[in-house]
């Protein structure tokens, strides 16, 4: 099991008020496998997602990545996992301006020190960027773009990737194509996805899907 989320509660605080976000949700992943979790805004989807980067606490509960259990972990070890397990496309892009195509697409693996030169070069090639490494960020589409930051989290090779509204910034035809790509890449890799999106057609390719309602699977 690549991803175990039992029984898991997060609350905000603000000032005396507690507002509820998600309240005991379960849900599992296997590797190879992939999870659309959909629902409406304010429901708790990208609440959901950042607890399994473990990019923020939760209240009660577990989340295991591969038997590792997160609410054992410091921020020293949550980063040790996002470097070497788990991968994170936003929907923004959050590629460096300064860097260009190829230090952005390899700049994960090489910072978890996983860096796997045939497996980038394969990427390369299968997400069309071979003409495009010495470009930088401002000189690209939003659909290259995209394709980059995929091609980034996927250099790492993570047992989980992470994605949050992923083609949210891209039109219908460049979305398809981006999706298809990724779907792909997972395919050969043999990671795990988990995906948040609001769009139907984007669940519907995916091997399951779930709907998140006022923080609770419905």
């Amino acid at each position: 099991m690549v991803l175990k989320i039992t029984d898991v509660s997060k609350s905000y605080t603000s000032g005396q008020a507690v507002t509820p976000v998600l309240q005991g949700v379960s849900l599992t992943l296997e590797a190879g496998s992939s999870l659309a979790l959909t629902g409406d805004s304010g429901s708790g989807k990208s609440t959901l997602l950042h607890l399994a980067a473990a990019l923020d606490s939760f209240d009660s509960g577990e989340i295991t990545i591969e038997g590792t259990h997160l609410s054992g972990l410091n921020e020293a070890g949550r980063a040790a996992l996002r470097q070497r397990q788990v991968s994170i496309v936003f929907q923004q892009f959050n590629l460096i301006p300064s860097l260009s195509v190829g230090s952005n697409l390899s700049l994960h693996a090489r910072l978890g020190r996983r860096r796997d030169r045939a497996w980038e070069d394969r990427l390369i090639d299968r997400l069309g960027l071979s003409n495009l490494l010495d470009r930088y960020p401002d000189q690209l589409s939003g659909g290259q773009q995209q394709r980059v930051a995929i091609g980034r989290t996927m250099a790492l090779r993570p047992a989980l990737l992470l994605a949050d509204e992923p083609t949210g910034n891209l039109d219908e035809t460049a979305s398809e194509a981006v999706m298809g790509l990724m779907l792909e890449l997972l395919r050969d890799s043999g990671a795990a996805l988990f995906l948040v999106t609001h769009s139907d057609s984007i669940a519907n390719q995916l091997d399951r899907r779930l709907h998140l309602k006022q923080g609770q699977i419905a």
